[in-house]
């Protein structure tokens, strides 16, 4: 399964963009891009999120802003809605040459890699309100809406996130494509699981050195460092939504070890698993967003 071409130019009709609420019973598993920027917002729902190499899991409030061409998916098992906003570079081109607009072109320059955005902060309800105004606005009011969004976007600093990492290169050719979104699906299903380098390897025909130097040329990380990254972040959720013990986690998330376990993440949280837990003890999420900061969610990485 390569990652699949969403055409939204289709979509956009008579609109200079796409804006539109999602519903759905669960969001499935579609590893695919567009040339389109894509800024989704999550209002219900909870799950995991991928952007190019980046892996980690989401919860209302979630706000995210993708660059063209980057590869992503989000999956859920459980009832789950968003905003979602897309427009063409061709759209907002003409509005960047202007000097009024040289913080929003930052901002969407950032937005290569993928941005993630604070759960709170300042002005966070305003923020949300407006994205969700954005799908019934009608006339010049889309036009501006969407220009205030990204400026209150463009103005934050504090707690901004950068997704995918720097030596993340889309794959290059429709074989290297279906490779890449074949070993992502298959380590997003088994991650819990023994994965071995050689079943990596013969998954997509190649040899152990060969599938090696294919996955760190792809994505800038060793085969083995991705997926500690994901059984990490699935050890957080659990940390955070269970009850269960430290070993119990540990165990359901891949790792074999409590020690090992304890010590990659450390290495990957800067703080051990115990740690986590109390963090986040008493901080209160929300479960369906409503435009007000009423209730601040937790972020987790």
């Amino acid at each position: 399964m390569k990652p699949l071409f969403e055409d939204i130019g289709s979509k956009r009709g008579t609109n200079s963009y796409v804006a539109y609420r999602y519903a759905t019973s669960a969001f499935p598993f579609l590893w695919h891009y567009h040339p389109e920027y894509e800024l989704t917002l999550i209002l219900e729902g909870s799950g995991e999120r991928m952007v190019g190499d980046s892996h980690e899991y989401f919860f209302p409030g979630d706000l995210v802003l993708l660059g063209p061409g980057l590869p992503h998916t989000w999956v859920s098992e459980m009832a789950s809605a968003a905003v979602v906003i897309q427009f063409a570079e061709s759209f907002v081109a003409p509005i960047l040459q202007f000097p009024e607009c040289d913080r929003i072109r930052q901002l969407l320059a950032r937005a290569s890699q993928g941005l993630a955005f604070p759960a709170t902060g300042s002005g966070k309800g305003d923020l949300m309100a407006s994205i969700m105004r954005l799908p019934t606005a009608r006339a010049a009011n889309r036009i501006t809406g969407l220009l205030d969004v990204l400026q209150l976007l463009a103005g934050t600093r504090a707690g901004v996130q950068t997704l995918a990492s720097p030596y993340f290169q889309p794959a290059a050719g429709k074989k290297a494509e279906k490779r890449i979104a074949k070993v992502f699906q298959y380590i997003h299903q088994h991650s819990a699981e023994t994965v071995s380098l050689r079943e990596m390897a013969a998954l997509i025909n190649l040899s152990e050195s060969a599938f090696c130097k294919f996955f760190r040329r792809t994505t800038g990380k060793t085969f083995s460092d991705y997926l500690s990254d994901i059984r990490i972040g699935h050890a957080c959720h659990l940390l955070s939504e269970s009850d269960d013990t430290i070993s119990e986690i540990a165990y359901r998330s891949g790792f074999e070890n409590l020690t090992y376990f304890n010590r990659v993440f450390l290495r990957k949280k800067g703080v051990r698993p115990r740690e986590f837990r109390k963090g986040i003890n008493g901080t209160p999420r929300i479960n369906n967003w409503t435009g007000t900061d009423r209730q601040p969610y937790l972020h987790k990485k």
